[in-house]
C-alpha cells in the first residue's frame, strides 16, 4: 500500500499528523507492506525569516489580528502537540521560508531518508528553535541525519530539486489540495488533516480490504493503476481533520 503525504515543515498539524500516522502504522497488521512517499507543500511561499520578532507577532501582523489572539492560537496548537507527545516551543520558533529545506528533503528522499528529514526539520522548527531557512542551519540539520554535507551544500548553492518541489506543489493544485497534512492512499482514498491515530488505522484497514478484495476477484487488477488524474481524490472512511491552509489558518 502506498501513502502519499503533502506536508510543510512549519505546519503544526503536519507534525501532529506524522505522529498519528506513525502510531497508526504501529497498530496496522500489514505495516511492513506500506510505502510512505512525502511531497513538498509551502503554506507561505513568500515567507521570510523574522529574527527580531516572535512568531505570534508575525502572525498578528500578517493576518491583522490582535496579538493576544495570536498568542492564544499558538498556546492551543502547543496543547494539541502535547497530546501526541510533541513539544511546540512557539516562543522560540523561527518562522521562515521552507523552499530550500524542501529541496534538501527531496535530496534526502533519494538517499532513503525522507522520513528522517521530515522529522529532523520539524523537530528543529517546533522544538529546538532553529532556523529552517538559514543555509548553515539547514546544513547542520541535514548532517545530523547522515546526509553528505558537501552534497547538501551543493544543493543549496544551486537550484537542484527546485523542479521536484514545484512538481509536488503543482500536483497538489491539480488534486485540489489547499491544506495540509493531506494523505492520499493508493492514489484514490483521501484523508485531509491531522486525523487521530484510531481514524488512520480504520483508513489503513479500509484501503487494504478494498485493494486486496479487488486482487482476489481479479488477478489482473494490478496491470493498471487507479489514479486521481482528473484532479479529484475519492474520500475514504475518515473525515477531514485539523490542518493548516494556504491562508495561514490552522484549525
Amino acid at each position: 500500500m502506498r501513502i502519499d503525504i503533502w506536508s510543510d515543515i512549519v505546519c503544526p498539524f503536519c507534525y501532529v499528523g506524522k505522529r498519528n500516522l506513525e502510531q497508526a502504522l504501529a497498530e496496522f497488521e500489514h505495516r511492513d507492506e506500506v510505502e510512505v512517499v512525502w511531497h513538498s507543500f509551502e503554506l507561505d511561499p513568500s515567507a521570510t525569516e523574522h529574527p527580531a520578532g516572535s512568531l505570534p507577532e508575525m502572525i498578528a501582523k500578517k493576518y491583522s489580528m490582535p496579538l493576544e489572539q495570536a498568542i492564544a492560537s499558538q498556546e492551543s496548537l502547543a496543547e494539541r502537540a502535547r497530546e501526541v507527545g510533541l513539544d511546540f516551543n512557539w516562543r522560540q520558533a523561527r518562522y521562515g521560508n521552507t523552499f530550500d529545506a524542501h529541496r534538501v528533503i527531496q535530496y534526502a528522499a533519494e538517499q532513503g531518508l525522507a522520513s528522517a528529514a521530515q522529522e529532523a526539520f520539524k523537530l528543529a522548527y517546533f522544538t529546538q528553535g532553529r532556523s529552517v531557512q538559514d543555509h548553515e542551519s539547514i546544513l547542520d540539520i541535514a548532517s545530523e541525519i547522515g546526509l553528505d554535507t558537501a552534497e547538501v551544500e551543493a544543493v543549496l548553492k544551486s537550484d537542484r530539486y527546485a523542479e521536484q518541489v514545484r512538481a509536488d506543489e503543482q500536483l497538489a493544485h491539480q488534486l485540489g489540495i489547499n491544506g495540509v497534512p493531506f494523505f492520499l492512499f493508493e492514489s484514490k482514498w483521501a484523508v485531509n488533516g491531522a486525523q487521530p491515530a484510531e481514524a488512520l488505522v480504520q483508513a489503513l484497514r479500509h484501503v487494504w480490504e478494498q485493494t486486496h478484495q479487488v486482487e482476489l476477484l481479479n488477478p489482473l487488477a494490478g496491470a493498471s493503476s487507479n489514479t486521481a488524474g482528473d484532479g479529484t481524490a475519492e474520500a475514504g472512511s475518515a473525515t477531514a481533520g485539523a490542518s493548516c491552509d494556504v491562508n495561514g489558518n490552522c484549525s
